[in-house]
């Protein structure tokens, strides 16, 4: 189901599309799920179908749906602002209490240890007690660590050989662009890494996109397009790494790993993948002549959509619709305010209030997924209230069971789909107003085809 083509898809209630996302609603908070589907009511539910009500009037009615200078600029724009106010805050409050807690040993100990004081940053007086299997993880986790210059380092030699090299295979993206890529990268990496701990969802893509519009305004005409989609690939490549890592060093940590061998392996994979992503490209290109055509199999049509965005970045912001820019400050803001209230009111109050990067998600992703994961939320909370014990022993694994059997049927599927080979049945859910449509026209048909 393509979850843009209209508005009134997200509003009715729809069947569970992926069990994947069951299964990750099982996983994450209850807060995070219903932010989420309130994210997606809000949007989808309200704004867009009244923003789609301003066409002609805040933006032009022949837009295609791919558009920037349409209500894809809304959605975009809107979510970005959500979430650059989420993660702005976060990653200034997390700050603070990281610098706080490195002054206030300095002040006891004289000298700043190499480990970063985790428990004072992460627990309250309002905190549980820990168990030891946590005292254990945490322990293992720490004691293996990498410091804070080598990470330094390894950031400033990557990013002068990014600078060399992507200067070169793209001449249009200078290399002071290159650098401010990297100045930024931290700040959206945080945002992303923060995200994605909390709906398991990374918005690199997002995150690109908007580089597209730094790099393709500061090009302007002279290359900015190429130069923007290339920025985005770089910013996107950054941001997808950051969010992945925070995965495996989870996962690392619940496994007691050691977070250095961990990383040692992300870095090996990364330099694997530098190889074998172009080559395994570079084949499906040369076999596929069709790829990148418009209305065959393989049209690519985010190809589209991404080069619009870079139009739109090297034509200014101008070129957004109206009150676009200005909706988008206010989101922005709006994030700042209900994270404030949320620190505000307390830990109790604050399971009331939505988490603003988890609404964002669905403003631009569509919320059929929201729904998926509010299932799962409903069916661990049943089977803690029938069985706690069971619930907490095994609820991750159902939840692993439900992800990972998703997973593994895409090997079969993308086989299936090579081999051009169409299932017997297809079902197609439409709103009500297009069905009576499509009934209309079926009533047009010869007596054959329409009793079929």
């Amino acid at each position: 189901m393509d979850v843009d083509s209209n508005p009134s898809l997200h509003w009715g209630l729809q069947l569970i599309n992926e069990t994947t996302y069951v299964g990750v609603g099982m996983i994450c908070p209850r807060l995070i799920n219903f932010s989420v589907l309130f994210g997606g009511i809000v949007s989808w539910g309200f704004m867009w179908p009244l923003i789609e009500k301003k066409k002609g009037s805040w933006f032009a009615d022949d837009l295609p749906e791919t558009s920037m200078e349409g209500l894809q600029g809304y959605k975009i724009f809107l979510a970005i602002g959500l979430m650059l106010g989420d993660g702005l805050y976060n990653f200034i409050k997390i700050l603070y209490r990281t610098i706080m807690a490195l002054v206030t040993q300095m002040q006891s100990n004289g000298f700043i240890n190499p480990g970063l004081p985790i428990s004072s940053m992460s627990f309250d007086e309002t905190s549980k007690v820990i168990s030891f299997d946590e005292e254990r993880r945490t322990e293992m986790f720490l004691k293996d660590g990498i410091s804070n210059v080598t990470a330094l380092a390894c950031y400033v030699t990557i990013a002068f050989i990014s600078t060399a090299s992507l200067s070169s295979i793209f001449p249009q993206l200078k290399w002071y662009y290159i650098l401010l890529i990297y100045t930024l990268a931290p700040v959206f990496a945080f945002c992303n890494a923060y995200g994605c701990g909390l709906t398991d969802w990374s918005l690199a893509s997002t995150y690109g996109k908007l580089t597209i519009f730094i790099i393709g305004s500061l090009s302007g005409a002279n290359g900015g397009v190429i130069a923007g989609l290339a920025g985005c690939g770089a910013m996107l490549n950054i941001v997808a790494t950051a969010s992945d890592i925070i995965q495996d060093f989870k996962t690392g940590y619940m496994t007691l790993a050691s977070p250095r061998a961990m990383f040692l392996s992300q870095v090996i994979g990364t330099a694997m993948g530098c190889l074998i992503s172009p080559t395994v490209f570079w084949i499906f290109y040369k076999g596929l002549k069709d790829v990148g055509v418009p209305g065959t199999e393989y049209s690519a049509p985010y190809a589209l959509a991404y080069r619009n965005m870079a139009v739109v970045g090297v034509d200014g912001f101008s070129s957004l619709p109206k009150h676009c820019l200005t909706l988008c400050c206010l989101f922005f803001i709006a994030a700042l305010l209900i994270n404030l209230l949320r620190d505000l009111v307390g830990v109790k109050a604050s399971m009331f209030i939505p988490v603003p990067m988890a609404i964002a998600i669905p403003f631009y992703q569509g919320s059929n997924f929201a729904i998926d994961m509010c299932v799962g939320s409903i069916i661990l909370f049943v089977w803690q209230k029938v069985n706690r014990p069971k619930a907490d022993a095994f609820a991750s694994a159902v939840a692993s069971g439900l992800v990972c059997g998703e997973g593994i049927w895409a090997l079969p599927q993308a086989v299936i789909a090579l081999g051009k080979i169409n299932p017997p049945i297809c079902m197609k859910f439409l709103p009500r107003e297009i069905n009576e449509k499509v009934d209309k026209f079926i009533e047009t048909l010869p007596y054959n085809y329409s009793h079929v």
